[in-house]
């Protein structure tokens, strides 16, 4: 993988990951059009560099982190689903990272009910803040569960969780970042220990692919953050829905015509 390649990746997750769009799935797409050499470096990149986008939400929302130990609780009551799910399904999930054509069905059959989720789950219209009861924390973590398919979308899940909890668009998608930086980082750590473990080792160019690429994800995300929240406040998911099912359209086509597109 070449600077320029890891520069691109990072772009997209920095863009991606807090739209309901899959970042992990774009970066597979991101990948394979790019005919990035199949290895586990580049396995470990995608997932490390989401530590950019984590320091993001910590840089935006930091007073929102120093507020109170309950805070923590309650986001360590939404992770507790996805460390399950994780531990108990790890080599299916790993099986599916493989396959873009799995990324295009989960992005066609999201851009669908994101054209209705908006009607289904309208969530909350309470103009001040809403309170993240310890239930709302878990139901809205076992949603996150679904996105560990690739082109599901960590944030759709746990937006749409939200919704579904009563909370308005607004808090649904703040509280969605904020479950996104214990998910990511545990994430973050295993993949590097896995790589470690498994011999994997990290040259000076390694380092700076790591470097630049977090660099990237993280000034991206912070202005994709930005920019997400106003848009979804007034204009929904339905947008997103017609981008998914285009993309997740082209990728079926793609594959049904014999184009062949493997990551990993």
């Amino acid at each position: 993988m070449t600077l320029l390649q890891a520069i691109i990746l990072a772009i997209i997750e920095g863009i991606t990951e807090f739209l309901p769009v899959s970042s992990t799935g774009h970066m597979i797409i991101g990948s394979a059009l790019m005919g990035i050499e199949k290895d586990d470096f580049v396995k470990l990149f995608t997932v490390a560099i989401q530590f950019g986008t984590i320091l993001s939400v910590v840089v935006l929302y930091w007073k929102r982190f120093f507020q109170s130990i309950d805070f923590y609780l309650k986001l360590l009551a939404g992770f507790i689903p996805a460390v399950i799910a994780g531990l108990l399904f790890k080599s299916h999930i790993d099986a599916l990272l493989e396959n873009v054509f799995v990324v295009g069905v989960a992005l066609f059959l999201g851009g669908i009910v994101f054209l209705f989720i908006d009607r289904w789950a309208p969530g909350g219209t309470e103009a001040g803040p809403q309170p993240i009861t310890w239930k709302r924390a878990f139901t809205i973590g076992t949603w996150q569960c679904l996105a560990m398919v690739p082109g599901v979308s960590h944030s759709a899940d746990t937006i749409i969780g939200g919704l579904t909890q009563g909370l308005t668009r607004k808090h649904a998608a703040e509280f969605s970042f904020f479950l996104a930086v214990p998910t990511m980082f545990a994430a973050t750590v295993k993949s590097i220990y896995d790589y470690v473990k498994d011999g994997g080792a990290f040259t000076s160019e390694h380092f700076q692919l790591f470097a630049v690429g977090n660099v990237v994800a993280f000034v991206v995300a912070i202005i994709a953050i930005r920019g997400f929240i106003g848009f979804l406040t007034k204009h929904g998911f339905r947008a997103f829905g017609w981008y998914r099912i285009a993309v997740g359209g082209v990728i079926i086509a793609l594959h049904f015509m014999g184009v062949q597109m493997q990551m990993f």
